[in-house]
Order: structure tokens, then C-alpha cells, then sequence
């Protein structure tokens, strides 16, 4: 059974991401979580019958979550929403999709 999971880890602060609010959209929008205290979702973002092959989004709102850690930044912030659309060919498999933050920068893979 497939499963589509993530973790988001603040790169400047070497610590997870807590309370960072995550949107799921396929063609709508599926699913709204937040980050728990170790960065990740309490349940799979989507798993079984639920995911389906197709293209999904992963919007993490690194703005709001920026802001909430009271580094001083200049408004209007370098990163707010951050999206990443990417495709599910086989929803057979576990598909992990993690993202590195920091206030200047971010990266992502697919993990396992």
C-alpha cells in the first residue's frame, strides 16, 4: 500500500520544523496540516486508495512559520509559500517528500 509522507527541518536553527502548515492539492485541495514537535505529520498525507498516480502539490507555508521564530527578517520575506508539484507514477510505493528550510533558501527529494 502507498503512502506519501514529509518532514520539514529549519536548516538555520538545526531543528525541526514545528507548526509549519502544509496544504495537499491534487486538483483541489486535499488535505491541511501541521507539523508536529519532531517536523512531521502525525499520519501519512495520503496513503491506500487515496493516493492515486497524478500530479500533486506540497505547499508548505514557510512564511508564517518564519515569522512565528522571531529572527527579525525584512517584510516582505525572501520565502513565503514554497510549492512543490511534483508526479506519482506507481502509488504503490511510499513517496517522502522532505524540505530543508532555512530564510534564504530551501531544498527537497525524494526521500525514502
Amino acid at each position: 500500500m502507498g503512502k506519501l509522507t514529509t518532514h520539514v527541518l529549519d536548516t538555520a536553527r538545526g531543528k525541526p520544523a514545528a507548526g509549519l502548515r502544509i496544504e495537499v492539492w491534487s486538483d483541489r485541495l486535499v488535505k491541511t496540516i501541521v507539523t508536529n514537535a519532531d517536523g512531521r505529520a502525525d499520519a501519512p498525507l495520503l496513503e491506500g486508495a487515496a493516493l492515486a498516480v497524478g500530479t500533486y502539490e506540497l505547499r508548505f507555508f514557510a512564511g508564517d512559520y518564519l515569522r512565528a521564530q522571531n529572527m527579525n527578517l525584512a517584510e516582505p520575506l525572501f520565502l513565503d509559500v514554497i510549492p512543490i508539484r511534483f508526479g506519482i507514477a506507481d502509488a504503490s510505493q511510499h513517496f517522502h517528500v522532505p524540505l530543508l528550510l532555512s530564510p534564504f533558501s530551501y531544498s527537497t527529494y525524494r526521500g525514502s
